[in-house]
């Protein structure tokens, strides 16, 4: 009997069109900082980060998801990754919204601006409507018939959310959550090293010459662990390399990059270099390049 296999997907920008979702969410957070955290006109909001994000993507290396002084994610790898920079990046610059972000967010978890944008994304994300791709229900369906795997649906956010937007797919089968496993959670202080053929034991991958993929994020490493305790295998499928995807290719585990129309270049170019990466045109795809694995 083969092993199992948990093809381990993750629910935003892979099973959802991110990108249509990107400005409602953008929307929402600026209406919430303008009417309940920063105080500012919504309009002098809405000029700031527009402007902030035009400058990101002038040179989106120089600009990332910090958490804890580490490198989360570039900023130009996810429609809603870029929502997330773009506002964290205006919050930090400008005085009078940092400080009205801290007195909000008086005990951070990480910091006062991560806290503040983690907090917009997980309460407005969870307000809109979601929006699968065309493809989603039949792959989701697909991957559950097959006798030798299962499908778990891989987000930030806590399972519950999840859970109400997939049974609107009115799928035959339960799909199992993995959820809150915090790709974002860097710790500068975890001790864990990953080897590489070239460099030996790595914290930080350095994919392209302009761009290092951190690997210090325990928080999902245990959660992968644990999923493949009970002798499954694994492979993951996401949109994005540097919060799902850079840390299984390092652990071993086979790594599914779709490619949307927000994918940069050079995250597609770092998985097909790699030999347990693979690339997706279309989420339709991922069964038979699953069988040809």
């Amino acid at each position: 009997m083969k092993t199992s296999l948990k093809i381990i997907l993750d629910f935003d920008g892979t099973l959802t069109a991110e990108e249509t979702q990107a400005k409602p969410l953008a929307e929402k957070s600026l209406d919430t900082l303008a009417n309940e955290i920063v105080g500012a006109p919504r309009r002098a909001l809405a000029a700031d980060y527009a402007a902030t994000q035009a400058r990101l993507l002038q040179t989106p290396h120089r600009y990332w998801w910090e958490v804890n002084g580490l490198i989360a994610s570039y900023c130009d790898e996810g429609a809603f990754i870029l929502n997330t920079t773009t506002l964290q990046v205006m919050l930090r610059e400008n005085p009078a919204y940092a400080q009205a972000v801290t007195a909000a967010f008086p005990q951070a978890e990480y910091d006062p601006v991560v806290d503040c944008t983690n907090y917009l994304f997980h309460r407005h994300t969870a307000e809109l409507a979601p929006c699968f791709r065309p493809a989603a229900r039949d792959v989701l369906a697909a991957l559950a018939d097959h006798p030798c795997r299962t499908p778990i649906v891989l987000t930030n956010s806590l399972g519950d959310k999840v859970s109400r937007h997939l049974a609107t797919l009115a799928l035959n089968s339960h799909l199992a959550v993995l959820g809150d496993t915090r790709q974002y959670e860097m710790s500068p202080d975890w001790t864990h090293r990953f080897p590489h053929p070239e460099l030996g034991e790595i914290q930080i991958w350095p994919v392209e010459t302009k761009r290092r993929v951190d690997l210090r994020r325990p928080v999902y490493y245990r959660a992968l662990i644990q999923a493949a305790a009970d002798g499954s295998r694994l492979a993951v499928v996401a949109d994005t390399l540097s919060l799902p995807g850079a840390l299984p290719l390092v652990m071993g585990i086979p790594f599914y990059l779709l490619l949307t129309p927000y994918t940069p270049r050079w995250c597609a170019r770092v998985v097909k270099a790699h030999p347990l990466g693979h690339v997706l045109d279309d989420l339709a795809d991922l069964p038979a390049a699953l069988d040809t694995a």
